[in-house]
């Protein structure tokens, strides 16, 4: 070793150093680095971006963890790899992973891909920027001023506030935090202790993150009160109104309610204007988490299924589903503008939020985050937004609801298919009965061997990798599918594929 070091030292005149570490020059190869990007993006283009929408290739390559595990090399070792090892890990990687742009991923709340979105975070990943001052991320602090700015007319706010970060999970968790800041702004300092036990009011069909966060914030999942549905899904005004009353009865001290504009599971939508009366009475904070159905605000035709959300004081919406702008992308929005969020969430960390700088400080956006480093998420969605504009991200909305429409119709015409409900949103939640339960009498022995039904065929999707469907029990019904459609790739053609694909599937059973 010291004599590679003698080498290298008599190679560099003037080198220095340090510790036995020689410090001249940079220690990295540039020009490797830049040919094993160049390739990469190469994969990257062939295997990713150029089979998105051919519905030929496989969704996955479905393999067992053990075996996954053989196949990728996945131990970490005291020598790098050489470039063509990495660049067959990077192909490796792309195989077995699930094609979430592929058109016929009907998996999760999201799906499909945006080039523009795309190009975006490709932008953001190479500059690797953190949003939190004007200095370090002027762009980004301006796009994400404006994307917010104009999210919030499309709620119907004169005015207000937001922020992007990390999930609705997140947004919602900020919401709750927001609004037990504004009952009670004491417990920034003074913490939990001698507060009134505080209550907090939701749907039973709400997203689980309600729960998390009330755990995560010391209020305890005993706290929230689920209010109960009606056959639809949507939160029953009048069944609030009496868990209001309740929880004031019992000495506590209500201080939010959270209702849910396009559900997990059903998608459907609380009647935000009766709420918002409600809210208003008890002088409650009212948060919308419509992570999902925020995005047919963008839709004239349909943006009434949010009607009376302008009465919100926050409101938690992901362009990330819907709209297509790529994992992660998620606003909170809140209709205060006195700087509500900077009060409740800042430290005034001196080091990085100086009040003496040459510039206007309030761009120094960070302190109303709960994070310190921040991805600019906002800047995906604004580049998409400035490619369609909104007219083309209302044609989205539009014919992925189109979409679904035509799927309940052929549902309807096909034997052996059942609808749960007819859906308002992209959620078609339906059964499949197999030839051999047809005849078979209505009864607790049918529901339990129609239960097992859905496993079935979604093990031999995903093992075939035609395409992913969710399934799912929920509030007391049996294992069913529910389809979401989002992506623009997706056509009529794959929802007769995927009726098709299932009584194919289910033949045997």
């Amino acid at each position: 070793v010291s004599i590679c070091k003698q080498e290298m030292l008599q190679k560099k005149k003037n080198a220095v150093l340090v510790d036995g570490v020689i410090l001249n020059g940079p220690i990295t190869d540039s020009k490797a680095g830049e040919k094993f990007v160049e390739e990469a993006c190469k994969i990257i283009m062939e295997e990713i971006i150029r089979k998105a929408d051919d519905v030929t290739e496989k969704v996955c390559e479905w393999r067992a963890p053990e075996t996954l595990k053989q196949i990728l090399d996945l131990e970490m070792r005291d020598t790098g790899e050489s470039h063509q090892k990495l660049l067959q890990l990077c192909q490796d990687v792309i195989q077995y992973s699930v094609k979430t742009s592929h058109p016929r991923f009907f998996n999760q709340l999201y799906a499909g891909i945006d080039y523009y979105s795309l190009v975006a975070r490709f932008i953001t990943e190479a500059l690797n920027p953190s949003v939190y001052t004007y200095e370090v991320s002027p762009v980004f602090l301006l796009v994400e001023e404006a994307v917010i700015k104009k999210m919030i007319e499309f709620i119907g706010w004169e005015e207000g506030d937001g922020i992007f970060n990390p999930g609705g999970s997140v947004s919602n968790m900020y919401a709750m935090n927001l609004a037990r800041y504004k009952f009670c702004p004491e417990i920034k300092e003074k913490g939990l202790s001698g507060l009134p036990r505080l209550v907090l009011f939701t749907s039973e069909e709400c997203h689980y993150s309600m729960k998390k966060a009330a755990s995560f914030l010391g209020i305890g999942t005993e706290n929230v009160y689920f209010i109960k549905t009606d056959e639809r899904g949507k939160m029953v005004p009048e069944e609030l109104e009496k868990q209001v009353q309740r929880a004031r009865k019992e000495g506590s001290a209500p201080f939010l309610v959270c209702a849910t504009a396009g559900t997990t599971v059903l998608g459907a939508f609380d009647p935000l204007d009766k709420i918002a009366d409600i809210c208003e009475k008890h002088g409650l904070w009212l948060h919308v988490d419509a992570s999902w159905g925020g995005s047919a605000l963008i839709s004239r035709k349909h943006c009434k299924l949010l009607h009376g959300i302008h009465r919100a004081d926050s409101v938690a919406w992901n362009p990330h589903k819907m709209l297509l702008a790529g994992i992660q992308c998620c606003a909170l929005l809140v209709k205060d503008n006195s700087g509500l969020l900077k009060k409740c969430y800042s430290a005034k960390a001196a080091y990085l939020f100086q009040q003496d700088k040459f510039y206007d400080v309030s761009y120094d956006t960070g302190d109303k985050s709960i994070q310190c480093s921040r991805r600019p998420d906002a800047f995906k969605f604004w580049l998409m937004w400035k490619a369609l504009g909104t007219a083309g991200l209302e044609e989205r909305v539009n014919r992925a609801l189109a979409l679904a429409r035509y799927l309940v119709e052929e549902i309807k015409k096909r034997e052996g298919f059942q609808l749960l409900l007819e859906p308002e949103y992209a959620n078609v939640c339906f059964w499949y009965i197999p030839p051999s339960l047809r005849k078979m009498e209505d009864g607790p022995e049918f529901w339990q061997k129609l239960h097992q039904v859905a496993p079935v065929i979604k093990e031999r999707m995903m093992k075939k990798g035609s395409m992913m469907l969710g399934y799912q029990p929920h509030q007391g019904k049996v294992n069913f599918f529910r389809q979401v459609v989002i992506s623009p790739q997706v056509s009529r053609e794959d929802m007769d594929f995927l009726l098709d694909e299932i009584e194919l599937l289910a033949k045997d059973l």
